[in-house]
């Protein structure tokens, strides 16, 4: 396929997924598996190591998900790498091997996050954006860091910015628009948010602000369940509810929770559960290992098996109750010469 033709196809997919309907879907992600299989090879390798490379694929049930950590070691795109600006990759601890997530376009991912945000939160520029995101911030190449900077141009507010670990001036900021009539987004990675309220330091109440987590302690702490999690957040921040932003490196798409950790997943983003014993085999179970279809995933993989285990809750409600042990290594084996 010529250079030409491939970048056709990524603009005419980025088209389609901003006027996708839900009746739709399989059809878009059937034609981007006939897509990836001849243009994807390090996809196509892995369906034939599975040997499911000839197999009949007439639904979404039959299409193979890829393991996500082969982003820590492949180039996982769709034709030549000359076709792409750059790569987002992964937080990780010292000595981890990051993921690596290569896009075509870095102006489609952001006007795409940007829309799925506003169709569950409304128009950016009704928000102040604060984003305490430490970990990040103190790396290259995050994804959310591009999203959280997007969002906060786009705000066009002169409150709107990040925060590193200057807590004193976040706690501040937050005092002077608890007394404005606006709504206040705190962007924050989770440990930056407990740091932020061990700090000594009392956030004042405020009706207008939703404190969203992005989930994880990124070695820093140690991992709690949701529940006390959330407690610990709702009481320190005075709200109702702990808001939620699901995503990865490795998606172009993110989902957001209002509060449970019950995820509205868009009509681009479908997830399919499997067997927790056996990962090639599908669950029909209520709770399982988390399958994604992203569609957004047009020009990498959108097909992608994760480490995480989650519980559907209808077509498009998803609660993520946690990670597989020993996910380093889950499903890898196949691509090792």
């Amino acid at each position: 396929m010529t250079k030409y033709t491939t970048l056709h196809y990524f603009k005419s997919f980025a088209e389609r997924i901003s006027l996708l309907k839900p009746n739709e879907f399989e059809e878009f992600a059937l034609e981007l598996y006939a897509f990836q299989i001849k243009n994807n090879l390090i996809y196509r390798y892995y369906v034939e190591a599975r040997g499911l490379l000839h197999k009949k694929v007439t639904g979404v049930k039959d299409i193979p998900f890829l393991p996500i950590g082969l982003f820590k070691n492949h180039q996982v795109i769709s034709g030549s790498l000359e076709y792409y600006k750059g790569f987002y990759s992964s937080s990780g601890t010292t000595g981890n091997i990051t993921s690596k997530h290569y896009y075509w376009s870095e102006e489609f991912y952001l006007k795409h996050s940007l829309r799925l945000f506003e169709l569950e939160y409304g128009n950016i520029q009704d928000f102040h954006v604060l984003a305490l995101l430490p970990s990040y911030l103190e790396r290259q190449g995050s994804s959310l860091v591009s999203m959280a900077e997007y969002f906060i141009a786009k705000s066009g507010s002169n409150h709107s910015g990040f925060y590193l670990y200057n807590h004193e001036e976040l706690v501040l900021k937050l005092k002077i628009l608890s007394e404005a009539n606006q709504k206040v987004l705190l962007l924050g990675v989770t440990f930056g948010l407990l740091d932020l309220l061990e700090s000594g330091f009392s956030v004042q109440k405020n009706e207008n602000l939703i404190v969203m987590e992005t989930g994880g302690m990124k070695g820093r702490r140690k991992e709690m369940v949701r529940e006390e999690l959330h407690q610990i957040l709702k009481v320190g921040f005075q709200v109702e509810k702990i808001h939620s932003e699901y995503g990865m490196t490795e998606l172009m798409s993110q989902a957001y929770s209002k509060g449970d950790g019950i995820y509205n997943l868009p009509n681009c983003m479908h997830v399919y559960l499997r067997d927790v014993n056996d990962p090639l085999s599908w669950s029909d179970r209520s709770q399982g290992g988390i399958n994604i279809i992203d569609l957004a995933n047009f020009h990498s993989c959108a097909f992608i098996e994760t480490q995480d285990l989650g519980r559907k809750i209808g077509e498009d409600r998803l609660e993520v109750l946690g990670r597989f042990d020993n996910s380093e290594i889950r499903g890898c084996n196949l691509m090792v010469n």
